[in-house]
């Protein structure tokens, strides 16, 4: 006979096997009451006891009164999201018909897993059960047909509007609201993953945020198109459908939602197109010669001053003997600009720099300098008024520039000193090689010298050119009804680069004449009070020497 703390020992590990055994035959147990537990084993619940979600069960009969289970128990960031969607603000408003879990995900115990195929495929019929008419269009496009035919990487509702937080597209944080749609859209066609597995383009979201809807977009306007604007949203269709909004007999209709009558030579060209890689022909030969030109104007230019700033350097500090100073004699320089002159530098002074900012603040918004006039772009296009107004003033200075050459006889002799000749040429080559110490004695430079004759006459083509260009853009509208769109894009390529040009030969050209230059520094003032600082050889710099104010002007031949 087995000794007691033997006896012992086995019925404590009796008591452990029963205990193990009854733990296991709990669901069992359920079962013999409950037919839910075969439903469950087939679920998304199926790992999931019984008395997680049942409060005490294990008390029979069970208490009376018991609250069922409800789903925020486990999946607290889904109802959270959910309650704030239009469905849980439908539900709340008291709207019985709004989708609960149970109307998409099915009940409690029959709860289908979501990462299935099945499930992907069934999620546009489960929403048609309230959207019908938008789950047709959806079921007849190039999405709906994929997910017909099985593929699980096509988007079905949910990719687009979200799971359980869909919001309204009027709300700004939903995903299919006005200004994230290229960003949903995005997900799929910007994937190089997907566009080399089902052979899509891979530069469609890159070649829309280059383009003007794409820089509008960007920084901060509601109203541009996006990529549902010109595709569809529920009904996208491949361009060679003829039910596709993008199908080239439909284009006309599309584009002119936004721009009215938009002719059917507007659907001449390339839609989508990346800078350097497939933009259309016109364009690539706009850039390349822009390309070339830009280094090569600009790099002549900082050579020219470059070399003029180092001999000056070298002659007023490095080489400077020691001289008596000179008594002091009242300077009067000569009148370079009438007042008429410094009223219209003044006008074309102010429209370029104040051009030049808000246009490239739409090429770049996300810089610093570009934010106080996108800030508000989103409820009031400010930057484009201002660029706008910008061109308008700069254009009418032009137009006052040129009547008052035909109807003022004084403008127009002082005019004529700008004039080109053959001289220029020469100057300005002898000067550049005296500059870069390729020549030992520097030319005799004229009064009016090609310095004053590049940057006038680089207004002039300037203005010329980007006035033409922005007119074309600003009145799309117009412009599209008689020429292709393809123009527009050579347009807008020509602008750009005309203003970087522009900008850089204001900076370096001009501003090193007028104030950098070590002659005239810290500024030539003619720009305020019509006369030069710089001494020039034949001047008599005193009060007696000075023009008066109505003279046309005249300058001796300048000296270094």
């Amino acid at each position: 006979m087995a000794s007691y703390p033997t006896a012992r020992l086995c019925l404590w590990m009796l008591a452990l096997s029963l205990s193990g055994m009854a733990q296991k035959s709990a669901p069992e147990d359920c079962t013999t009451c409950h037919d839910q537990g075969a439903k469950v084993a087939k679920s998304a619940h199926a790992v999931v006891a019984c008395a997680e979600c049942h409060v005490k069960h294990e008390t029979y009969p069970h208490p009376a009164g018991i609250a069922k289970p409800v789903c925020a128990s486990c999946h607290v960031s889904e109802t959270g999201d959910y309650a704030l969607s239009v469905h849980g603000q439908a539900a709340k408003k008291g709207n019985a018909a709004a989708p609960d879990c149970a109307m998409c995900h099915g009940a409690a115990h029959e709860t289908i897993a979501t990462k299935t195929g099945d499930f992907h495929k069934n999620v546009p019929d489960t929403c048609g059960m309230c959207h019908g008419e938008i789950a047709a269009q959806y079921n007849a496009s190039v999405h709906g047909k994929a997910v017909a035919r099985g593929v699980f990487d096509a988007p079905v509702c949910t990719d687009c509007h979200g799971e359980h937080s869909i919001l309204s597209p009027k709300n700004q944080s939903s995903t299919v609201s006005a200004r994230r749609v290229p960003e949903t859209c995005g997900r799929c066609h910007n994937d190089v993953r997907l566009a080399k597995r089902f052979g899509l383009p891979p530069d469609r979201i890159t070649s829309y945020e280059s383009s003007f809807h794409g820089l509008a977009m960007k920084s901060g306007s509601q109203t541009v198109a996006n990529c549902a604007s010109c595709h569809g949203i529920h009904n996208i269709l491949p361009s060679n459908d003829a039910k596709s909004k993008t199908n080239i007999r439909n284009l006309s209709a599309t584009c002119g939602r936004c721009h009215p009558g938009a002719g059917t030579r507007f659907a001449i060209g390339k839609m989508h197109w990346v800078e350097g890689a497939s933009e259309p022909r016109p364009v690539q030969l706009v850039r390349s010669a822009y390309l070339l030109l830009i280094p090569l104007t600009i790099g002549f230019m900082i050579l020219h001053h470059g070399g003029d700033w180092v001999r000056k350097l070298l002659r007023l500090r490095l080489r400077a003997r020691q001289m008596v100073a000179p008594p002091m004699i009242p300077f009067v320089g000569e009148m370079r600009m009438m007042r008429f002159e410094r009223v219209q530098h003044a006008l074309l002074a102010i429209s370029f720099i104040v051009l030049a900012w808000s246009g490239f603040a739409l090429k770049y918004p996300d810089q610093w300098w570009a934010r106080p006039l996108v800030f508000g772009e989103g409820a009031y296009p400010l930057r484009g008024l201002i660029h706008r107004t910008a061109a308008v003033i700069m254009v009418a200075a032009g137009v006052i520039h040129i009547l008052s050459l035909v109807l003022n006889k004084r403008l127009r002799e002082h005019w004529l000193e700008l004039l080109p000749v053959r001289n220029d040429v020469y100057e300005m080559l002898g000067v550049f090689f005296y500059n870069l110490g390729l020549k030992k004695t520097k030319p005799v430079v004229s009064p009016h010298s090609y310095v004053e004759k590049v940057e006038y006459w680089a207004v002039v083509w300037g203005t010329f050119i980007m006035g033409l260009t922005g007119l074309l853009l600003w009145a799309n509208n117009y412009t599209l009804r008689l020429i292709p769109r393809e123009w527009l894009d050579v347009a807008t390529s020509i602008h750009f680069y005309e203003a970087v040009l522009a900008s850089l030969a204001i900076l370096i050209w001009h501003f090193y004449t007028v104030i950098f230059d070590p002659d005239v520094y810290p500024m030539d003032a003619a720009w305020l009070t019509g006369r030069s600082v710089r001494k020039r050889a034949g001047h008599h710099h005193s009060a007696q020497g000075a023009h008066p104010e109505e003279s046309a002007g005249g300058a001796a031949k300048s000296s270094d």
